[in-house]
C-alpha cells in the first residue's frame, strides 16, 4: 500500500485530491507544503500531495519554492478538484463573529461572507482544516472548509456548497522521487523551471525553443530568487512528454540556453486533453529527418 504524504492536518481540500489520486492508499498529513515534499525526500512517504495552482488565487509559492531546492523530486500525476467550501461551527453556536480560513479560501467566498456573515471578522489560518481545529478550540466561530472536514471533527454546518466562483477549481500535483517518468499517453504535460541571465531577450529565447518545434506553453510562473533582488526563476508548463524527440529536444535546448534547469516531471493531464504533436513536429517527422541527414554525412544522394 503506498503511502503520502499531504498538506494537512486531515480534513482539506489537498485530502481530497489525495485520496482521487489513490483511494487505498495511507494518507499522512504534513503542517506545512516543505515538510510534505520533505517526506518523500527523505523515503518516510512514496509520494506526496500538494496544491500547485488555484484557478482564482494562482499559484500556490509554497509548492513552487520546495520544487526548487533540495533533491529533485518530480510529478508523475496531476488532479483537478472542483471547489466548494463548507462553514462549519461548533454544535448551538448562534452568534459568528470570528470566521477563519486559509487567506485563499476567504478570498473565494467573500461575496458569501458579506451578504450571510458581514459582521464577522475575518482571521488567516495556516489550513482550511487547522481552521476547523480553532473553532473546535473556541478560537474562532466558524471556520470555512473543505466538504470533508465534516467528516473528521465534530462540527455543525452553518452552509455548504458555497463558491463565489462556481467553475473555480485547483490543480494537485503527486510527486516522487522516482527517476523515470511515467509512460507517455499522447495527452500529456512537462513541467521545468529555469534561470536565465538577467540580459535582454533571454526569456524570449527560452520561449522560442518551444515555439520552434510546435510546443504549446500552458502556464509560465516566476518567482524571486533568494539573494538576487531582481532576478526570477521561472517554472513552466507545456504539452508533451520527455519521451518525445521533439521535447526531448527542447529541453536539450533550454539546458544550453538556461543557467539552471530542472526538470519537475512529464505526466497524464488530468483533462486528457490531446498534446499531439502538429505536422512537422511529429515523432516520425524527427525519425525521418535524422535518417535523411546520416544519408547526407555518409555520402548518400539528396
Amino acid at each position: 500500500m503506498p503511502r503520502i504524504a499531504y498538506f494537512g492536518p486531515q480534513g482539506t481540500f489537498t485530502e481530497q485530491a489525495a485520496r482521487a489520486f489513490d483511494a487505498q492508499a495511507e494518507l499522512v498529513p504534513h503542517p506545512t507544503i516543505p515538510l510534505a515534499v520533505a517526506a518523500v525526500r527523505a523515503g518516510e512517504a512514496d509520494f506526496a500531495c500538494v496544491p500547485v495552482e488555484n484557478s482564482v488565487e494562482g499559484a500556490v509559492s509554497a509548492t513552487m519554492d520546495a520544487l526548487a531546492v533540495d533533491e529533485p523530486v518530480v510529478a508523475v500525476a496531476e488532479h483537478v478538484l472542483p471547489i466548494r467550501f463548507t462553514v462549519l461551527t461548533r454544535p448551538g453556536t448562534t452568534e459568528v463573529a470570528t470566521v477563519a480560513s486559509h487567506p485563499h479560501a476567504l478570498a473565494q467566498v467573500q461575496g458569501w461572507l458579506a451578504e450571510h456573515l458581514p459582521g464577522a471578522a475575518q482571521l488567516a489560518a495556516n489550513s482550511t482544516a487547522a481552521a476547523a481545529v480553532g473553532v473546535l478550540e473556541g478560537r474562532y466561530d466558524a471556520a470555512v472548509t473543505a466538504p470533508v472536514a465534516a467528516a473528521h471533527y465534530p462540527l455543525a454546518e452553518l452552509a455548504s456548497d458555497i463558491a463565489d466562483e462556481r467553475d473555480a477549481v485547483t490543480r494537485f500535483l503527486l510527486l516522487s522521487r522516482l527517476t523515470q517518468a511515467p509512460e507517455p499517453t499522447g495527452a500529456d504535460r512537462t513541467s521545468v523551471l529555469a534561470v536565465v541571465a538577467h540580459q535582454p531577450g533571454e526569456l524570449q529565447n527560452l520561449l522560442a525553443e518551444l515555439a520552434l518545434r510546435g510546443i504549446n506553453l500552458s502556464r509560465i510562473e516566476s518567482r524571486p530568487l533568494r539573494g538576487r533582488f531582481g532576478e526570477y526563476r521561472f517554472y513552466l508548463d507545456f504539452d508533451g512528454h520527455i519521451a518525445e524527440p521533439r521535447v526531448g529536444d527542447a529541453l536539450a535546448a533550454l539546458h544550453r540556453r538556461s543557467q539552471q534547469v530542472r526538470f519537475l516531471g512529464s505526466y497524464p493531464k488530468a483533462d486528457a486533453a490531446s498534446s499531439a504533436a502538429p505536422a512537422g513536429h511529429r515523432a516520425e517527422d524527427h525519425h525521418s529527418s535524422a535518417a535523411w541527414l546520416a544519408s547526407l554525412r555518409s555520402g548518400g544522394a539528396e
